[in-house]
């Protein structure tokens, strides 16, 4: 398909009108990302809206506070929504600095209001990754502002990760997940009268569309991205996920692409996986792909942790959404399409390179692992809707 088919297909299936004029950089690594996103936040006048996952520890966590703060000390509305599971980790004390500066720092979805648990909202997070600045520039991938994605992802200790830079009218997309989420427990959370208008002046020449998921019961739209993804590719499908453990329904889409003549190739994480439970919940799948012919490689430099999704040379997926249940399920995320074949081609370019540091899986030779992974295996089936 052309680009201007796989648009009206997407336009179709995912019921959204495509973004166009927007010009989109690719970022790779902590090197690149996180430089790209304290500019912005420097540069910013006016609004800083941000939301995470993860937020941990190391020099690179007290840089972003310190740029909220400092954004909030020279006028600007900042907002930062941490996830309470996620970002538990982070330092109280930067946590104080941005609210002594002026930051609006606020928890998603806490375990605790008062004494009272909220069971029901436990599982259910946010796992999106959205800075939007000034509503003219914003970013979406997969980092979490901790030391472990700092570097250029030379080492077990630099991980392996990909956000986009995003300028032109797909920003408003990012920040209508930003405020999705801003307003989800929040009785003041949305004024649309308080929000800045979003600059929608074309910027560039790339064509998105900017999915968001939602914990829910059925079909999620990432879900459905994912499937129109592998259903409607023709020649090559190159998946980058740091958590692999699809369902039923996209192990099916997996074969059938491979049957209808589709290179699929499977990049996860390796020996550096930082999750090894979650890892082998996924490696229970492999077999079953190895047999239809997908390719499966596991990279070896560090902990994989990007969730990228190019198809044909024509289409990527850049965003937070992992391969896996527990994103298609019960985690809100935020994806980023492209439809763009340059864009494609830098993301493939990158893969090109993680694929040349990663090892192939011998069908033969994994069909041959030992007793104790296959036990393994068969426990993680028990939990592996969650995770």
């Amino acid at each position: 398909m052309s680009e201007a088919e796989w648009t009206d297909r997407l336009h179709g299936l995912l019921g959204m009108a495509p973004s166009v004029g927007n010009e989109i950089t690719v970022l790779r690594n902590g090197d690149e990302i996180f430089p790209a996103m304290l500019d912005a936040i420097a540069r910013a006048e006016h609004t800083v809206d941000f939301v995470t996952f993860v937020y941990w520890r190391g020099d690179i966590a007290v840089e972003f506070a310190e740029a909220f703060a400092a954004a909030a000390e020279r006028g600007c509305a900042v907002r930062v929504l941490l996830d309470a599971v996620g970002a538990r980790k982070i330092d109280p004390a930067l946590v104080v600095r941005m609210r002594e500066a002026g930051c609006e720092v606020r928890w998603f979805r806490p375990f605790f209001e008062g004494r009272v648990p909220k069971i029901v909202e436990a599982n259910r997070r946010t796992h999106r990754k959205i800075l939007v600045c000034d509503g003219t520039v914003g970013f979406c991938g997969g980092v979490g502002i901790a030391q472990e994605w700092t570097g250029n992802a030379q080492g077990p200790d630099e991980w392996r990760d990909t956000h986009l830079r995003v300028v032109g009218p797909a920003v408003a997309g990012l920040h209508v997940a930003f405020i999705d989420n801003w307003a989800d427990q929040y009785d003041d959370g949305f004024d649309p009268r308080n929000e800045r208008a979003i600059d929608l002046t074309p910027r560039g020449d790339s064509t998105c569309f900017v999915v968001r998921g939602s914990a829910e019961t059925g079909a999620s739209d990432v879900w459905r991205l994912l499937m129109a993804l592998l259903g409607l590719a023709e020649k090559r499908v190159r998946i980058a996920s740091a958590y692999f453990n699809p369902d039923t329904h996209m192990m099916s889409e997996l074969e059938a692409a491979v049957e209808r003549g589709v290179v699929v190739t499977l990049l996860v994480p390796g020996e550096h996986a930082d999750k090894r439970f979650i890892q082998i919940a996924g490696e229970q799948s492999y077999q079953r792909l190895l047999d239809a012919g997908v390719e499966i490689r596991t990279y070896e430099v560090s902990m994989m942790h990007a969730k990228v999704i190019t198809v044909d040379g024509k289409v990527a997926s850049v965003g937070s959404t992992n391969f896996n249940q527990r994103s298609m399920q019960h985690d809100e995320e935020a994806n980023v399409v492209v439809v763009d074949a340059e864009v494609v081609a830098v993301l493939d370019a990158h893969l090109d390179n993680d694929l040349r540091a990663s090892i192939e899986l011998d069908p033969t030779r994994w069909a041959g692992r030992g007793m104790p992974q296959r036990m393994a295996e068969r426990v993680s089936t028990v939990v592996e809707r969650w995770l």
